[in-house]
This record gives C-alpha cells, sequence and structure tokens, in this order.
C-alpha cells in the first residue's frame, strides 16, 4: 500500500509576500508550459504535472517500518529537522525526507556509481558506463557491505533505504519528479527501489572526484612531448615551505615507536615510501596519444562533487577561544565543488527526543542526498569540518601484456576477469570483459588510444619488450573495501577528541583534512584515510608494472598519520596546503600539493586580528571567507605599472591598475583588466607551449616540430589544435602557475618570457616585452567582450556563475534545459583566493567551481552558528526552494542555523507527523 496522507501537500501559508510570491512563480509555471504545450509536448504538460512531485511537507503521512512517531520540522527554506525515539526512525524518517525533495538526483547518482547510466538515457552513455563497470565501484561497496561494516552501520543503511523506498512505494516517475516526465518521452525507464549498497558506492564517487595527483600524473607524463625534464619541473615547483606555513607545525614523527607525536620529537629521515620518481627507471617520455585518450575517458565522466579531480580545493579553520569574543572555538568551512543543480549538499538535522542508548544522535549538518548521516556539522558537543588533504591514493602502472596475462618480474600472471552486461535504454545490451593486474583494473582496455599504450615509452635496457605496447593499469586505495561508512556514523555521535579520532581512524577514503572544535574549548587537526607506502618511486610518473620493486609495499598507520591537538598559536588552518615539513616526516604523502595561497592569506587576516589586540567574531569568520584579494595581483601589479604603454588605448586599461587594493569585487574593472592579463600572461608563457593535449580544444596554432631545433620559419611549422575541454586545460591559472612565475619573476631573460611573432606581434624575449604584449591583448579582448568603453567594465561580467540541471539541464531539449537551469550570477571572488570562485584562464573567465555551501560554527552557543547552501532544500525545478538560497550565498551572506528544540521550533514553518502504521 502506498504511505496514507492526510492533509494537502505544500507550504502552510505564509505572508503576504510569500503569497504574491508563490502566485508569481504560478505564473511563470504556467506560462512557460503553455510555451512548452504547444511547441514541444502537447497537452501533456500542466501545472499538475509540474506540481504532482512537490513534497508533503504538513499534515501526517503513515509509513509502514516506523516504530513511533517522527516529526519533520522544516523552516521558511525547506529546510528539514527530523526529530525520532530511535536510530532506526531516525534514518529511515532521513530516507523518505531526502527522497521527497532529491530522489531523481539520488537516482542519477546511484546509476553513475553503478555504470549505469544507459539504462536512463541511452547510449550516449555507454562509454562511461564502460570505464565504470571496469573501475567497479558498486561491486566494492557490496563487498564493504557485506565484509566490513559494522552491524549497527548496516542497520542504519536498512532502515534508511527502507524510507526511500517508502516514499517511492505507488508512485510512478511523473509523481516522482519533472524529469522523470521528460525522460518519459525518451523511454519507458521506471525508477528501482533503493538499497543499502547504493548509498555505500556514493563515498565511493566522492572519493574518486578527490582522489589526490593522478590528473598531474597524466599531465607530466604527455609534457615530455614537448618539454624537457627541467621545464616540466619549473612548471611543478617545491612546495613554499619557508613563505607559507603547513598545517601542522608543532609536532613530529617519532621513529622509536612509530608514530606522530606532539612537541618534541625524534625525526626520523629515512623514508619507506621512496622519494625518487618512477621515471628513474622506466619514464614514459612519448604516452602523449595514450595518455591522452585516458584523459578524454576521465574528462567524459559526470562529476560526483568536484570537477574531475582537478582544481578542487576548500577552506577550514578553526580558531580556540582565547582569540574569539565568545571564550569558545568558531569553525569555518566552505568546501570548493563543482556548482551543480542541487547542490551536492543537502542542509538537515537529525535529532533524538531523547539521546541514549536506543537513539544517539542530535546532529545537523551537511549530508548527501543518498546517504544516510551527516557528513559535515556539529552535534551537541563538537564540531567537524573537512578540507581535500590531495594526499596522493592513486598511481597508474605501466604493464607488459603478454597473451592472457601479464609479466611481473620474471613471471607472467593471468589476468583476473569479469564479464558486465550494460543495458541501454531505447538499444542493444553491450558485454564487455574487464581485466584486472595486481595493480588494478586495466584502463587501457576501455579506449582505443589505449590499447596502444606503451608503444612510444621510453624505457631503459632492462624493460620487457613491449611487443604490442604495455597496457595501463590504477591502483587506487577506493578499489579495495574499507568502512568509511562506519566514520559517518562515529562522527556523527563522537563527544570529545578521542572519539572524533577514533571516529577517524575508519575514514578509509577520501583522505581528508579533518578539523575539530568542541564546546569544552578545545580544537585540534587530524588527517586520516589509508595513505600508501612505496617500495621505489613516488607516484608523480606511471612506473612501471612488470618491476615489483614499484610495488605500494603497505599504508601509513593511522597512529603515524600527522595530528594537530591545542596547539599555542591558538587557531589550525587547512585549505589543502601541505600538511607537514619534509625534514619532520619520513613518508610522501603527495608531490603535489595546493601552493599555500589561501591558507596563508587565512592565516594572516588571523594574525592581523590576534595582533592588533582584537577577539574574533562569527561576523569576522563570514568576512574573511569572503576575502577576494589576489596574491598573484600584489606580484605582478607594480611591474606592470612601471611597463612604459604607448598605445593609449592600452594606457586607458594600465591606469585602472593605479590604485588598486587587488580586492576582486564583482563591480571592479581593475580585477577585471587584471585578470586578462593574467590570463594572456600564461597563455604567451606557458600555454602555446604545452602539447595540444593539454591546450583547449578548438584553440589552434601553428608550432615548431618537437625535432626542429632553432627559430621555425613558416614552412617548419604545423598547425595543431588543443584537444582538452575548456575547464580542464592548462595553464589554468590557479596558484600552482602563483608559484611558476614568482620563481622566474625577477629573470628578466628566461626562457618562459620568449614568445614567437604572430602577424600582428612582434616576438618577445623579455619579461617585460610578454608583459607589455599581454596588457595590448586583454585589452582588445575585453573590448570585444565588455565594449570600448571601460567605465562599463567590471569582473561580475566575466565571471558568472550558471547553474545546471547535471543531466537534462545539459543534454535535454531546449525547453527543458530552459525548466531546470537558472542564471547567471555575477561574483566576485577569483582562483586561488579565499573566495574561491574557480575559473580557468585558458578556457575564459566564467566560474568552473565554487564554495558549495558556507558554515561558521559557533561552539559557545550552537544556536548562534551560520550557514548556507549553493541552491536550496529542494530538486524540483518549480518548488519554492530550488535556488531560494542562492542570491544569499552570491551576495555573502549566511543564514542562522537552529539546532536547540526551541530554537527550530521557533523557525519552523512547517511541520510534518510521519507516523507507524
Amino acid at each position: 500500500m502506498p504511505p496514507t496522507t492526510t492533509a494537502s501537500s505544500g507550504q502552510k501559508p505564509g505572508k503576504s509576500g510569500r503569497k504574491k510570491g508563490r502566485k508569481a512563480r504560478l505564473f511563470l509555471i504556467v506560462l512557460v508550459l503553455a510555451v512548452i504545450g504547444g511547441i514541444a509536448f502537447g497537452g501533456f504538460w500542466t501545472v499538475s504535472t509540474v506540481r504532482a512531485s512537490f513534497p508533503q511537507t504538513t499534515g501526517e503521512i503513515t509509513l509502514d517500518g516506523l516504530s513511533g512517531p517522527v516529526d519533520v520540522k522544516r523552516d521558511s527554506y525547506g529546510i528539514p529537522q527530523i526529530y525520532a525515539s530511535s536510530d532506526e526512525d531516525l534514518f529511515m524518517a532521513q530516507g523518505f525526507v531526502q527522497a521527497q525533495d532529491r530522489f531523481y538526483e539520488m537516482d542519477v547518482r546511484r546509476h553513475m556509481t553503478s555504470g549505469r547510466l544507459s539504462e536512463m538515457f541511452g547510449s550516449a552513455q555507454v562509454k562511461d558506463d564502460e570505464f565504470l563497470r571496469t573501475l567497479g565501484w558498486d561491486r566494492v561497496a557490496k563487498e564493504e557491505y557485506d565484509t566490513k561494516l559494522s552491524d549497527s552501520t548496516k542497520k542504519y543503511l536498512q532502515a534508511y533505504a527502507k524510507g526511500v523506498n517508502a516514499y517511492l512505494k505507488g508512485k510512478d516517475g511523473k509523481d516522482i519528479s519533472l524529469e522523470y516526465a521528460a525522460l518519459g518521452f525518451r523511454n519507458d525507464y521506471k525508477p528501482q527501489e533503493w538499497t543499502p549498497v547504493d548509498s555505500v558506492a556514493w563515498l565511493k564517487a566522492m572519493a574518486w572526484d578527490l582522489r589526490g595527483n593522478m590528473q598531474d600524473e597524466i599531465d607530466r607524463s604527455l609534457m615530455t612531448s614537448r618539454l624537457g625534464p627541467q621545464q616540466i619541473k619549473d612548471l611543478y615547483p617545491e612546495y613554499p615551505y619557508s613563505r607559507n606555513e603547513t598545517i601542522v607545525q608543532d609536532g613530529e614523527y617519532d621513529s622509536a615507536t612509530g608514530t606522530y607525536v606532539q612537541g618534541d620529537g625524534t625525526t626520523s629521515t629515512g623514508s619507506t615510501a621512496g622519494t625518487g620518481l618512477a621515471g628513474d627507471t622506466a619514464a614514459p617520455s612519448d604516452l602523449e596519444s595514450q595518455l591522452s585518450g585516458l584523459y578524454d575517458v576521465l574528462d567524459d565522466l559526470p562529476t560526483a562533487v568536484g570537477v574531475n579531480g582537478n582544481g578542487i580545493g576548500s577552506n577550514s579553520w578553526v580558531v580556540s577561544g582565547a582569540h574569539t569574543i565568545t571564550g569558545k572555538p568558531l569553525l569555518a568551512n566552505d568546501p570548493h565543488l563543482s556548482a551543480s543543480l542541487p547542490s551536492v549538499w543537502y542542509q538537515m538535522g537529525l535529532h533524538c527526543t531523547t539521546v541514549s542508548a536506543t537513539c544517539q544522535y542530535d546532529v545537523s549538518g551537511y549530508t548527501f542526498a543518498g546517504m544516510p548521516g551527516v557528513v559535515i556539522g556539529h552535534n551537541q558537543d563538537i564540531a567537524w569540518g573537512m578540507t581535500n588533504s590531495g594526499a596522493d591514493v592513486t598511481d597508474l602502472y605501466l604493464e607488459k601484456l603478454t597473451g592472457d596475462g601479464y609479466q611481473v618480474d620474471d613471471k607472467v600472471k593471468p589476468f583476473t576477469t569479469r564479464e558486465e552486461t550494460i543495458k541501454v535504454a531505447g538499444g542493444t545490451s553491450k558485454t564487455i570483459i574487464v581485466r584486472e593486474t595486481d595493480n588494478g583494473p586495466l584502463l587501457s582496455d576501455r579506449n582505443d588510444e589505449l590499447v596502444k599504450v606503451g608503444q612510444k615509452a621510453t624505457v631503459d635496457a632492462a624493460a620487457p619488450d613491449r611487443g604490442d605496447g604495455y597496457g595501463i593499469s590504477l591502483r587506487w586505495t577506493g578499489l579495495e573495501a574499507g568502512n568509511s561508512m562506519d566514520a559517518v556514523f562515529e562522527l556523527d555521535k563522537a563527544s570529545d577528541w578521542t572519539e572524533f579520532r577514533d571516529a577517524s581512524a575508519s575514514f578509509d577514503v577520501p583522505s581528508q583534512n579533518l578539523i575539530y572544535a568542541d564546546t569544552q574549548g578545545n580544537i585540534g587537526y587530524q588527517l586520516p584515510g589509508k595513505i600508501p607506502t612505496r617500495g621505489k618511486g613516488d607516484g608523480s610518473l606511471p612506473s612501471p608494472g612488470w618491476d615489483s620493486k614499484y610495488d605500494w609495499t603497505g599504508y601509513i598507520k593511522q597512529a603515524a598519520l600527522p595530528y594537530d591537538y591545542n596547539p599555542a598559536r591558538g587557531y589550525i588552518v587547512t585549505a589543502n596546503q601541505a600538511v607537514i615539513e619534509k625534514d619532520k616526516y619520513p613518508y610522501t604523502i603527495t608531490t603535489d600539493w595546493g601552493y599555500g595561497t589561501r591558507s596563508q592569506r587565512i592565516t594572516d587576516l588571523i594574525e592581523s586580528k590576534i595582533k592588533g589586540g582584537g577577539k574574533i567574531s562569527t561576523e569576522d569568520m563570514r568576512q574573511m571567507q569572503l576575502d577576494n584579494s589576489s596574491e598573484i595581483a600584489k606580484l605582478l601589479v607594480p611591474k606592470l605599472l612601471k611597463i612604459d604603454v604607448d598605445d593609449p588605448d592600452v594606457r586607458e586599461a594600465q591606469k585602472l591598475l593605479e590604485g588598486w587594493d587587488y580586492t576582486q569585487d564583482a563591480d571592479s574593472a581593475a580585477a577585471a583588466y587584471f585578470n586578462s592579463v593574467w590570463r594572456n600572461i600564461l597563455k604567451l608563457a606557458f600555454g602555446n607551449k604545452l602539447p595540444k593535449e593539454l591546450r583547449v580544444e578548438g584553440q589552434c596554432l601553428n608550432v615548431a616540430p618537437v625535432d626542429t631545433t632553432g627559430p621555425a620559419d613558416e614552412d617548419q611549422t604545423v598547425r595543431e589544435c588543443g584537444q582538452r575541454s575548456a575547464d580542464q586545460a592548462q595553464p589554468d591559472g590557479g596558484d600552482r602557475w602563483f608559484e611558476v612565475v614568482r620563481n622566474i619573476i625577477d629573470d628578466e631573460d628566461n626562457d618562459w618570457w620568449k614568445s614567437p611573432a604572430t602577424r600582428t606581434d612582434e616576438a618577445t624575449d623579455t619579461r617585460d616585452e610578454l608583459f607589455g604584449r599581454a596588457m595590448k591583448d586583454a585589452r582588445w579582448e575585453l573590448t570585444a567582450k565588455l565594449g570600448k568603453d571601460i567605465d562599463t567594465w567590471n569582473w561580475g561580467r566575466l565571471h558568472r556563475l550558471f547553474l545546471k540541471n547535471q543531466t537534462l539541464g545539459v543534454e535535454g531539449p531546449g525547453v527543458v534545459q530552459y525548466m531546470l537551469n537558472r542564471g547567471p550570477w555575477k561574483l566576485s571572488g577569483g582562483e586561488a583566493t579565499v573566495n574561491a570562485t574557480g575559473w580557468n584562464a585558458m578556457g575564459g573567465y566564467g566560474v568552473v567551481w565554487v564554495p558549495s555551501m558556507r558554515m561558521v560554527v559557533n561552539l559557545g552557543d550552537l544556536d548562534k552558528s551560520k550557514w548556507i547552501n549553493l541552491t536550496g532544500a529542494s530538486g524540483h525545478a518549480y518548488s519554492a526552494h530550488y535556488t531560494d538560497q542562492t542570491d544569499i550565498w552570491a551576495e555573502g551572506q549566511l543564514l542562522d542555523w537552529s539546532f536547540s528544540e526551541k530554537a527550530v521550533e521557533d523557525s519552523t514553518s512547517d511541520t510534518l507527523v510521519l507516523k507507524p502504521s
């Protein structure tokens, strides 16, 4: 039987302004649907079709499986707070409520994690499904569920699935979301029941997007086709330890005990992880076509939370009560992820009416629709946040393929194989064979280019004959069964630092920087995760799979992972910078940290407040999150202003930089011009010299053949067009490129400043010649984009955010895209600023990733905490809560975050009671 209901669905009547807003929205719906009805789908599309999937938020609903009544209290933004008297009821209700608001999103994501997108969207998704089936996330998730997770975690996952399925019972697709109604015109897809494994697999997708340096590993290999070893080294400089602080500063590794300790400790300089490059014995120097094929596959995959592993960062920091106006800690977090609609986050509170052995949770924060528990947030005792650590947990291996096996040392080992059948909506099923080595699945089987992998790789004399070419396999910690799902529930009920650290020990993947504060006044940091140690090599380049010396030798012990607790400085900052200085730690966590631009700016803002004798408030934390200062502008603008510019139009633009405070506000003309200059500096100095596999797709250049020496004349050059998507091309302009430029800025004759002549410009030989050319190019680029009158220029006109539904909003019919998508918003901020509204310098100025949410937790009074989401609680396109937080988010404001029962009651607009049958 379907759930039985009393009372009508929708919101309670509100103030007159809300009534007018609803009337306006209803009029828009009628207008849009009338247009669609006449153009696309006939009379099917009606107001009732759109509203059919809106959730019931008042009255009562009877659900089979509940042991007692559950209250669902939603505020004026539709954010639910759930109250139950048992753990199972709490998580069952969570599944029901999230399905009410977000089931289509949940369904798409589980089809992605299981490699079954073709079942929903047809043959266009077969290639993606082949790759995802090769990785086998759902298989690993099932193994975790069957063999690794605790009994209590399984019980909660089962309860969550029961809640989702209670929502689905008796509903057709059109009753669930507008997207299903649209899909009904393309195929006869019908949603299936939810399973506990569907929730576990979601963690695999999150871990994949946050997997570390795999992209850098590919890019370095691709660069070898045009750049020499020193040039590549120039483009991947060392982390600036002397300038930008690490996360952990006071402790050291104790070699006697094999643990990490705070304070004085014995430094171990030996490393079981190895420090040499894989290329010491088997450096792939000409894998451009093969690894480009792998990149194409990765780039095409839908993202779960990030930008396919590129450019993903986040900010979090915590300040102790010694430096706050409340006398208790303040904790801030804003993860930087792909902009998606709806947002990847779902705000929610999970409250036991009485916390006891049978109902253990009183927690509120950011959840993932499709997964029980709270991922980031606070309970009644502690708060926590996360940023990506960047730990290197993936390695690519070159494999010598021999018949039905692969070579390891002097032996041939047989592949492990499995058969996967991909069902295709409206088409014929396709069967693939997945082959695996001890290192992992053969990715080269999934792409025609990759079949030839290794055909041109430079290897040493001891390497086996390449035959028809080497294969590429992937080793990744996420393909090993773990118990990260246990960690979510353990974090949610942890009451102190010890329990928090115990919970973090279960957080296998992804490896995140975990930041901590509690109501007793303590602050802390823990690096968790399964981080490999290596026999040889450091994971920065593909390794020779035929040499067992390059195998992983184990994992860093939990007790040996860096942490920090109540440091004397009184604060901890994590923003993807290096976790710890190299000479204080024996293991290689990664060779590809973020370069500390954001983290050091946050540190400086905190220090300036403390040294000025001030106390930090919640509002101060919010203002820090919005800091738009451009660190690269501080370096370059003084030099740009010294350049003698003859062209009066270019000089007019140059004058914008005079007196500019380096802040990238949306209404700033100087920010618009500087960022265009920066983009053109990067293009001239580096971008045009990179191989086509890293340059923007469709942008073509006349380049000299690789084997040409000396200056190239016109008949020596060849036409080469870029092959990478605009939001993934290099140089992307992030803080790695800040560091590249900083290292050569005072070497005015460095070879990187040389650029060839074109039909309109002379060649450049020095830094200032190249800067002058970039300033001219930027002037005319912005003239074309914004007009000749610089008084009309501003950064926000270039730097815009469009929110797109990640399925039909990208590839559906135009009228459906119109219905599902929103924007644009003109944004402040920029690349590698604290307010990290990221853009790719080669692809243009549009916003690629964003602070996907912002929160500030006040441990002195949890009801005075603040939060915001990128979009809204609802995934229903014409719900009042589809994007009702986006304007507030774009303005940098935060909403009140009710936690106590009284505060929640005071903010409640709608109450729904879920009753047992």
